[in-house]
């Protein structure tokens, strides 16, 4: 009753079925384990900003460029404070407010953008404070520059002069007359009596989109494999059960030397 599995048809369909299935095992195996990576990346990133808060601070220098390594760390540098913005639309603690951003100027000649408070409500020129006059040091978080339409970053344009999106060197280098640095840092403590905005994990490190992207093409990948099997046995049970009717006459014999299609 089973001789048909030795006809070139079914070695083909066999020899698909065992290349198939542990193929889609594979992939979905390499998809999880891309989500766990992620997983563990994200754990690592929040353990990483707990531990920069204690650690000492470190000349801005040392640590650019920004990577998931020196993102969270605390730099000092000093400047004179320069052109001041509005960051619209971010929130703190659940509420939504606005970021106050001035540009500090170093003695290589270029700016870092440092977030001196969070203050709530819609972005007011008149409700944030002046930044400090003179010569000043500051310390905070490091942060890498931000692009438009992640997590929180407004990607909207025809903002009102003075404000911007996002901190980026690429937006900001196009509203001041001198070379951004691309990164930014957050105070310690807010100036004036503001509130100090959290530093955030790095990119990419997060349980984002694509994170739970992984996890969803490994489910694909398991239930293709679990597929090819079912269509096997269903292919299986129905060549049986043509070829048992074959043997009691039920088909005719023309009908009997035909191959079955699903």
């Amino acid at each position: 009753m089973y001789r048909f599995l030795l006809t070139p048809r079914w070695w083909g369909i066999n020899v698909f079925v065992l290349l198939a299935i542990p193929f889609c095992i594979f992939m979905g195996s390499w998809q999880l384990s891309r989500f766990e990576a992620r997983v563990e990346a994200h754990r690592s990133a929040d353990r990483q900003v707990e531990t920069a808060k204690t650690e000492a601070a470190r000349p801005l220098a040392d640590l650019l460029p920004v990577d998931q390594s020196t993102s969270g760390q605390r730099a000092t540098v000093s400047g004179r404070y320069a052109k001041q913005l509005l960051v619209p639309d971010r929130q703190v603690d659940g509420k939504n407010g606005f970021y106050v951003l001035t540009l500090l100027r170093t003695d290589s000649g270029k700016a870092l953008p440092v977030v001196r408070g969070w203050l709530p409500g819609k972005a007011d020129a008149a409700e944030a404070p002046a930044p400090p006059t003179g010569e000043v040091t500051v310390t905070g978080a490091l942060q890498a520059s931000e692009t438009p339409g992640d997590d929180g970053v407004s990607s909207q344009g025809g903002l009102p002069s003075g404000q911007t999106a996002a901190i980026s060197a690429a937006s900001l280098v196009n509203l001041v007359p001198y070379s951004v640095y691309d990164a930014w840092i957050t105070l310690d403590k807010a100036d004036s009596g503001m509130t100090a905005v959290p530093a955030t994990a790095p990119d990419n490190s997060g349980l984002d989109l694509k994170a739970f992207q992984n996890l969803g093409y490994t489910g694909e990948w398991f239930v293709f494999a679990g597929f090819v099997v079912f269509m096997w046995f269903r292919l299986l049970r129905r060549e049986v059960e043509f070829a048992r009717d074959a043997a009691l006459g039920l088909v005719p014999d023309e009908e009997a030397q035909q191959p079955t299609t699903v």
